[in-house]
């Protein structure tokens, strides 16, 4: 017998989706597309989407795109309490499903709306708080993350990763609640690698792609680049993302400090057209953070012929096939990346294989495969 939920979802469902940013944020990244893409493949469908988010500089405070709704409320901090409110006052009863996305912090949704509702969470914080805060706050927010984690235990959860599976059910959500769907990316994969050679840069390119914040640890990438060069003269380093605050201030001025800075190009944030041309062009792709979801940047280079060296953490050991489709580090130190540098850029028949395996993988994480598997865990959850 079909639950109810499954029910709506072969007709019409209605969905309040809370989460701090949209894909219009200066601070949207990849969770922000993922959201959006299953967004607009549900309004297809023929469902209603509201999402209620944080405002920003710029940014107004109710908008339709692709079809569905997005109200801005409160700031980064005050959201959680601003979209409280404006539920109970405006959208009380209205959905047939509330999503509860956790990025960072919870909107507690299992404890005050009417609705059936689901926790959508693409990586826990743990040690990101005391990258992203100040020590006192990232300290109680370490602390507390598992007390809340524990508060939403029986709920229904859909993640991106077998890594953040693997975290939730260490504070105690049972493994036949949590339902892992695929990634998918916005950038179509090249159609074939034959042509993709003549595109790279004569000069061996090194790429850090996304925004500069200290959880990314970008200038683990600046320092790993700085090595590699003095085993390859001819080695280039390229940047793109937002640099704001005090720690892109901090990356921007190591960049005009270091001796290699000649071989060193900022780019700032980059649109959709730029970040595929510097996906192409760029040999390697380096990713640093302390923790990801699932390391959609990676897959997006693959796509275009760029295989990826990275970190162990959480999220990039499930982007990345080690020794398959790039290398995975075994001590996320700077002298370790640099040696992944080498390793690939030296030895052009291993570079060849990998890059053509982590293309082929590329072409099999979609969001359409992502959109069958959001809609088959809302139905069984």
């Amino acid at each position: 017998m079909l639950s109810k939920i499954s029910l709506i979802l072969m007709i019409n469902m209605k969905i309040i989706w809370f989460t701090w940013k949209d894909g219009k944020n200066p601070l949207a990244g990849g969770a922000e597309i993922v959201n959006e893409e299953l967004a607009k493949r549900l309004v297809d469908n023929n469902h209603q989407i509201i999402f209620l988010v944080s405002g920003f500089l710029g940014g107004v405070s109710e908008e339709t795109r692709n079809g569905f709704k997005v109200i801005r409320l409160g700031n980064r901090f005050t959201v959680y309490w601003q979209a409280y409110k404006y539920y109970r006052k405006n959208l009380k009863g209205w959905a047939d499903l509330v999503i509860d996305e956790i990025n960072t912090i919870p909107f507690f949704c299992r404890f005050y709306v009417k609705e059936k509702n689901i926790i959508f969470i693409h990586q826990l914080c743990r040690e990101i708080w005391f990258y992203q805060m100040p020590f006192l706050i990232g300290l109680i927010g370490y602390l507390l993350e598992p007390v809340y984690l524990w508060l939403l235990r029986g709920n229904q959860v859909i993640t991106v990763s077998e890594s953040t599976k693997k975290d939730l059910q260490r504070f105690g959500f049972n493994p036949k609640n949590i339902h892992v769907i695929s990634e998918g990316i916005e950038i179509e994969p090249l159609s074939c690698l034959r042509n993709v050679d003549v595109e790279k840069l004569e000069q061996p390119t090194i790429l850090s792609l996304g925004s500069v914040r200290s959880m990314k640890r970008t200038h683990h990438a600046i320092r790993a680049f700085e090595i590699a060069k003095e085993k390859i003269p001819k080695l280039k380093f390229w940047l793109a993302g937002v640099a704001d605050g005090k720690y892109g201030q901090k990356v921007l001025n190591h960049i005009n400090q270091s001796k290699f800075k000649s071989s060193i190009k900022y780019f700032g944030p980059v649109a959709k057209k730029r970040k595929i041309e510097l996906l192409r062009k760029a040999h390697l792709l380096c990713v640093t953070s302390v923790k990801e979801g699932w390391g959609l940047v990676v897959t997006e280079a693959a796509s275009q012929g760029t295989p990826a060296v990275v970190y162990n953490v959480d999220g990039l050991r499930d982007s990345v096939k080690n020794d398959e489709t790039g290398l995975i580090c075994q001590k996320n130190k700077p002298a370790e990346l640099a040696q992944g540098f080498i390793s690939l850029l030296v030895d052009r028949e291993k570079y060849k294989k990998l890059q053509k395996q982590a293309w082929q993988w590329s072409k099999e994480i979609n969001f359409d495969k992502s959109y069958k598997d959001f809609k088959r865990a809302i139905e069984v959850s």
